[in-house]
């Protein structure tokens, strides 16, 4: 049996179950390996190989899909769920409660408010002009509201989740 790899720095709440191959605390480039704390709250269920960098703070009732990566210095709230192969980038911050579906892209300085739902696949952007000269100048993360749903539609349509009919 393989086990999970936690760099100095982490520190894990109660409860918290890590499956095989998943590494936390991994040092952004250039930065020194536990130079800042991630921090995971109790009861957290992190499945094999999912990766988390350093500088994170992740509340309680947290779960991960297979192969989730993590980058650094995001602020996640309680019972968020994150599915297989997603990618969350830097500087995100996710609110309490939301769920976002397998291989969904979440860009840096995105904002996902409390409740809402990121359907598979989905991708969103940061770059309103992606080839432009200052382009990592400009990034600015979308910010999806309280109770939205991102499943298919264009960003433009998001809908509080009250208004769909189930």
């Amino acid at each position: 049996m393989t086990e999970a790899i936690m760099y100095p720095g982490v520190k894990l709440g109660g409860g918290v179950t890590l499956e095989d191959f998943v590494i936390i605390g991994h040092a952004p480039m250039g930065e020194e390996t536990g130079s800042r704390e991630t921090i995971i709250g109790d009861r957290a269920l992190i499945r094999s190989h999912t990766i988390i960098y350093m500088g994170n703070s992740i509340g309680d009732d947290f779960q991960t899909g297979h192969g989730t990566l993590i980058r650094e210095d995001n602020t996640i709230g309680n019972s968020v769920s994150i599915g297989s192969h997603s990618v969350i980038e830097h500087h995100v911050v996710i609110e309490d409660n939301v769920r976002i579906h397998s291989q969904a892209f979440v860009p840096e300085f995105s904002v996902l408010k409390r409740g809402c739902w990121i359907g598979p696949n989905a991708v969103l952007t940061n770059a309103k002009v992606p080839l432009s000269p200052n382009v990592k100048e400009t990034l600015e993360g979308p910010v999806i509201p309280a109770g939205a749903v991102v499943a298919g539609n264009p960003a433009d349509k998001l809908k509080d989740i009250s208004e769909l009919e189930l």
